[in-house]
């Protein structure tokens, strides 16, 4: 879906008093070469992936994030759902500039793939290199993904996604 847009942003906000934690998700964007912003709107509901959630009481999982997440579409788009997970994520060396993998299934209205989101900007080509190639051991969809990464354009800088 990025490739023909730019300026892609995503704001995640926690939903107060859910357990676990749902998120409130908004995507905005603009088509390449149009100042015209769009955006999508949507809820993410935690998931339990085998083995990533502590067990017990909600206590024992407080301040924890889950791995994965339903997303169910707002307004128009209340027909549309996907899955998404959390691949990695981490901080790049000597910029604080912190990352987040996510992988997200095929959906009726797009193809399985891979974002790669960052706090201050287009992450070091080093860093993208070893999510590369940490993405290239985990096989299946995964690692196919991780020859087709692109930067996603941004007004003056870029992103990878």
């Amino acid at each position: 879906m990025w490739n023909k847009n730019q300026n892609v942003v995503i704001t995640y906000t926690p939903v107060p008093d859910t357990f676990p934690t749902q998120i409130d998700d908004v995507v905005t964007y603009q088509s390449v070469g149009s100042t015209k912003t769009k955006s999508v709107h949507g809820l993410d509901k935690p998931f339990d992936v085998h083995n990533t959630t502590p067990e017990g009481k909600k206590e024992d999982a407080e301040g924890l994030a889950s791995m994965a997440y339903a997303w169910r579409g707002k307004g128009w788009l209340m027909i549309a759902s996907s899955k998404w997970e959390i691949l990695g994520w981490g901080e790049e060396a000597g910029t604080g500039n912190s990352w987040v993998v996510t992988y997200f299934a095929k959906t009726l209205f797009t193809p399985a793939g891979v974002d790669f989101y960052s706090r201050k900007g287009m992450l070091s080509e080093e860093v993208v290199q070893g999510i590369q190639e940490a993405m290239r051991k985990m096989g299946g969809d995964v690692e196919k993904l991780a020859g087709e990464v692109f930067e996603v354009v941004m007004t003056g800088e870029s992103k990878i996604v």
